[in-house]
């Protein structure tokens, strides 16, 4: 066995039996955008041996020796993803995906000896922005309230709130399930406070300001308009079908003394 070999097999076998899995530094990033492992060496040494592994089953990713051109494992993960430095040794991962989250371990192997460092690996997808509509199935009679639900589709490690001002008014939270979250709110039609609806993860967030004089107007005046208008309509259907109903008895009625006329003319009478 090499003594590379031999190296890579003591530190797996020292990560089963007790070594820290914690890691050395934790970076968050959203989907999309790119982000670089830092070794923290100043230069790697002409003999240096530095090997880049990602996930619980410690996969070669990438490798650099002896300063030579780095080489990357055919990994489909991270296909055409990667980019190593070969003077640092630290690691670009480009375009990084939610799939990309997870450990990452280096280990260097110079004349001094073996070290090792680990990143814990965070990708958030991005936020969409909250959505603020009148919630219709909350009318009452009450025309001083508006009832109102901010709603997300499709998100998780999040939380959505409703903001007065800067004070927290009402929160839910979502972890690892991808879901839709909606949170309720009413507020006064005369309200001149300032309302907004957020929602946050560690690194980013998205708002929508509520609009109280564009979504909470007063139903009354349209209901009253639309009630009068009901009405009308009800009324002509119900006068139309009265009619339609006089005149079809009238018909039948006369086609019946028709007929009993026609069938008397044609009867032979009695003797």
């Amino acid at each position: 066995m090499s003594m590379w070999r031999f190296i890579l097999f003591l530190i797996s076998v020292q990560d089963v039996f007790g070594a820290s899995s914690d890691a050395d530094n934790i970076i968050s990033v959203i989907e999309g955008d790119s982000v670089t492992l830092h070794i923290s060496v100043s230069a790697i040494e002409r003999d240096d041996q530095i090997l880049w592994r990602f996930g619980p089953e410690n996969s070669r990713i990438a490798e650099i020796y002896k300063q030579n051109i780095p080489t990357y494992d055919s990994n489909e993960i991270f296909k055409d993803r990667l980019e190593m430095n070969n003077q640092s040794g630290s690691l670009t991962i480009k375009n990084i995906r939610i799939k990309h989250s997870g450990l990452y371990r280096v280990t260097i192997i110079s004349n001094g000896g073996t070290s090792d460092k680990r990143f814990r690996v965070t990708v958030y997808a991005h936020l969409p922005v909250p959505n603020i509509t009148r919630d219709s199935s909350q009318y009452s009679s009450s025309v001083s309230r508006c009832s109102l639900v901010c709603s997300v589709l499709n998100v998780s490690d999040v939380t959505l709130s409703w903001y007065k001002g800067i004070s927290v008014l009402s929160s839910i939270s979502v972890c690892d399930l991808s879901i839709s979250l909606s949170l309720p709110l009413e507020v006064e039609y005369q309200d001149n406070n300032t309302y907004s609806c957020v929602i946050n993860n560690t690194i980013t967030h998205q708002t929508t300001h509520l609009d109280i004089t564009k979504l909470c107007q007063p139903y009354a005046d349209s209901e009253q308009c639309c009630g009068f208008t009901e009405a009308v309509i009800r009324l002509v259907i119900s006068a139309v079908v009265g009619v339609a109903t006089v005149v079809l008895l009238v018909d039948h009625f006369r086609s019946d003394s028709v007929g009993h006329k026609l069938r008397a003319e044609r009867s032979p009478s009695v003797p």
